[in-house]
């Protein structure tokens, strides 16, 4: 069996996090999201890989080159519809195969409920079906798929996630990999709907956060670089190499910090929270239900709450990032969203910013005692 991971797209929902990375490469509890969809297909022993790469194709390739399962890859030079990209594999593959997102979260078991079933997509229900394709079942079979539709009638949704026979291609007419399916179905070929086990997908940047929750359970425990005897560790948590915990530092997990970060002391790290490498926590500083990328410093007496903050990033002493519920525009489209904050790379905050419910696009400067509420912040703008 092979697989063709679709991996060309940008993620424009989810910028400013996308401006400088694919979305595939966005790091979840740690790892990059398409690193997850492989070791899937790896635990079902498919190896066969093929993905697909556009947006930033230079960063995807680069990671793939540092694994240790060969992956081959193909080009589409324009980011034209998940079909098309699935065309520039065309000519890679040999018979039947699945077709896998490389920017949403799939368990191995998922992967293996559907490994095999000719003509066949894994399914799930969502509380929001709208952002997605609706799908429609029979007796276990799909009759209908209807995309993005203004109001659902069901809660059931593809994933994107297909196993298909070769034979898809002649199905395939404009940009879309579901309008051949639903080709398909007209022309009566019976296309199975499988249940997920876990999936997710991030639709919008702080969707990343409850994937980072479910993520973090699976990180296995361990605890190198230098703890401080008077540190308290409590639960899961993986502590990277070089990395030093000081005095009186609490960390409950579930937790993963990267290697050589700089945490404490007097800090309070609590569950839910990923930190990469590099990435320095001064005294007296709360982080919670967080995503802190790699390279980046939080000031001392901060309190950083369901945030996600990129890399490169320089928060000033006492800053607050808190959960506010407010309207945010999206891609022309107003969004009801629930977060703290969100930062691109290379963010400078002064001291006792405050952040709720606000988006900073990359290479933003705010200048001390700011507080930003339920708006975005686009990229390269100082906040006077």
């Amino acid at each position: 069996m092979q697989a063709v991971i679709l991996a060309a797209g940008e993620g424009k929902r989810v910028r400013p996090l996308t401006r400088s990375r694919p979305k595939a490469l966005i790091p979840v509890a740690n790892r990059p999201i398409i690193d997850y969809v492989i070791d899937a297909l790896l635990k079902n022993g498919i190896r066969d890989i093929i993905v697909v790469v556009g947006y930033r194709k230079e960063q995807v390739t680069r990671f793939l080159n540092q694994l240790d399962v060969p992956v081959e890859v193909v080009v589409q030079h324009k980011q034209l519809g998940t079909a098309d990209a699935l065309r520039c594999a065309e000519s890679k593959i040999t018979g039947d195969f699945l077709v896998l997102p490389g920017d949403n979260y799939i368990d191995p078991r998922s992967i293996a409920r559907i490994n095999g079933i000719p003509n066949a997509m894994l399914v799930r229900e969502h509380p929001n079906p709208s952002n997605f394709g609706v799908v429609m079942l029979k007796d276990g079979y799909v009759m209908e798929i209807v995309e993005k539709p203004e109001h659902a009638q069901s809660l059931m949704v593809s994933t994107g996630i297909y196993s298909l026979k070769k034979e898809v291609f002649s199905y395939i007419r404009g940009n879309d990999l579901t309008d051949g399916i639903a080709a398909m179905i007209r022309q009566g070929i019976r296309v199975q709907g499988v249940p997920a086990d876990d999936w997710q997908d991030a639709i919008f940047a702080w969707d990343l956060l409850k994937m980072n929750r479910r993520l973090l359970h699976q990180i296995p425990p361990e605890r190198e670089g230098t703890i401080s005897r008077q540190a308290i560790i409590q639960g899961t948590v993986h502590i990277g190499k070089g990395s030093t915990i000081g005095p009186n530092t609490i960390i409950t997990g579930p937790v993963v910090i990267g290697n050589d970060c700089t945490i404490g002391p007097n800090c309070c790290i609590l569950p839910n929270t990923s930190i990469g490498s590099r990435v320095t926590i001064e005294p007296f500083t709360q982080l919670g239900d967080a995503v802190i990328m790699d390279d980046t410093s939080i000031g001392s007496h901060s309190r950083i709450m369901d945030t996600i903050i990129g890399e490169r990033c320089s928060l000033a002493d006492h800053s607050s990032a808190g959960t506010a519920t407010g309207l945010l525009e999206i891609e022309g489209a107003a969004v009801r969203s629930q977060f703290g904050a969100i930062l691109g790379d290379s963010v400078v905050s002064g001291p006792f910013s405050t952040y709720r419910n606000a988006i900073l696009g990359n290479n933003v400067i705010v200048e001390e005692q700011k507080s930003i509420t339920s708006r975005i912040i686009p990229d390269g703008s100082t906040v006077i």
